[in-house]
């Protein structure tokens, strides 16, 4: 009886693969966060409104932070193939 039981706490509820996918889809929406921070102006009258509205930040940076958040689901989901 002890055997099982030491067996199965030695077990982690993730495989290994599915690990490194959390650990992927954390760091797309790290990077995600990152492009879509930053570029303010040190005036408060002065409104940068390229740099406010730019492609990394209004398409590029959701993109990436959505992708993170699929790829986190794909990882809990996933179960790998038995041999």
């Amino acid at each position: 009886m002890s055997k099982i039981k030491i067996e199965n706490q030695e077990r982690f509820a993730m495989p290994y693969k599915n690990l490194i996918y959390v650990i992927a889809g954390i760091a797309l929406m790290i990077i995600g966060y990152v492009v879509m921070t930053g570029g303010g102006a040190t005036d408060p009258g002065i409104f940068p409104e390229k740099e406010m509205f730019s492609f990394s930040r209004i398409v590029l940076a959701p993109v990436l932070i959505l992708m993170g958040f699929v790829v986190e689901i794909f990882a809990i989901m996933y179960k790998p193939k038995q041999k």
